[in-house]
């Protein structure tokens, strides 16, 4: 018999949760449209059934009605944003997630003192871009450690580095240290960038990873905190597969398997777990063992 092993937490984290609710709201309250720039999480199943409730999804601030009502989405967005809305006139719901508006601070204030700011992320993603537009002059990405090794910066004296939100800890770990070797005297802000859900997801997954055969993450795969799941089990040796839910599933995945491990990313509603359970008790007689790694009790006020 099979045993799922269903990693906990899982699954949305306050931030993700408070976004989706804003939305929800906003439409209860002025009814459709409500204009969301860029997607308001990286799920597909949340974008599209957001959509059908009357949510407009759209790539720039310029393509949305004057006067309408926007939203921000939980990856923020930087200054020019905020001032194209206003020209416009747009009626703005901010639902930057309040972790990612930390580090929105942490940059403009690093700036404001003449910092280097090196700025650990991945590129094109949409919270690096929103945070990067805080302080372009000052702010140097660097996403490996490779790129770590050979960053130039005006004064080693005065640098900083700064995360993304939803970085591996295991690869942060080993770009800071890089860092750190070059430059001795390099800043860090007071709190850890990297947000509670996302550790709290890879400790989980890390710590369960050594009983499981094949380890399954539910998540898309435009969400960073999902795949770096995948990509943790699978550096611990296990064969690790990220699915947008239960239709991905290779039942080839499926055999020879005696224990599973089951997680999900910070933006995956649970109900997508529970269809790849069902999906899996289908196939193979199984009973589903849920681990409790830690218990979040995080929750953040809704903007509007």
């Amino acid at each position: 018999m099979m045993r799922i092993i269903l990693a906990k937490p899982r699954g949305f984290c306050a931030g993700v949760d408070r976004a989706i609710k804003s939305v929800e709201k906003a439409l209860a309250r002025y009814g459709p449209p409500v204009y969301v720039l860029k997607h308001i999480v990286h799920n597909a199943h949340v974008v599209e059934d957001l959509r059908r409730k009357g949510a407009v999804f759209v790539q720039r601030v310029e393509d949305v009605p004057e006067h309408a009502h926007l939203l921000f989405s939980a990856h923020g967005v930087g200054p020019k944003q905020r001032a194209l809305a206003r020209m416009r006139g747009l009626r703005v719901i901010d639902a930057t997630c309040p972790l990612v508006e930390k580090v929105h601070h942490e940059i403009r204030r690093f700036a404001a003192e003449g910092y280097t700011i090196i700025y650990i992320g991945d590129a094109g993603h949409d919270e690096t871009l929103g945070a990067v537009g805080w302080a372009p002059d000052c702010i140097k990405l660097v996403g490996t450690q490779e790129e770590a090794r050979s960053i130039a910066v005006a004064n080693p004296e005065k640098v900083v580095y700064i995360m993304q939100t939803t970085l591996s800890m295991v690869d942060c770990e080993e770009i800071v240290a890089t860092l750190r070797e070059r430059f001795p005297k390099i800043a860090v802000p007071h709190k850890p960038d990297i947000c509670y859900a996302t550790g709290n997801r890879q400790k989980a997954v890390m710590s369960l990873v050594p009983e499981a055969d094949s380890v399954f993450i539910v998540g898309d795969p435009e969400s960073a905190n999902s795949r770096r799941l995948r990509d943790i089990a699978g550096k611990l040796g296990k064969p690790a597969y990220l699915i947008p839910d239960a239709a991905a599933i290779d039942d080839a995945w499926l055999e020879g398997v005696e224990m599973l491990l089951l997680s999900s990313g910070a933006s995956v509603p649970e109900h997508l777990v529970d269809s790849v359970i069902r999906h899996i008790k289908e196939r193979r007689e199984c009973v589903v063992d849920e681990r409790i790694f830690v218990k979040e009790q995080v929750h953040f006020h809704l903007p509007i």
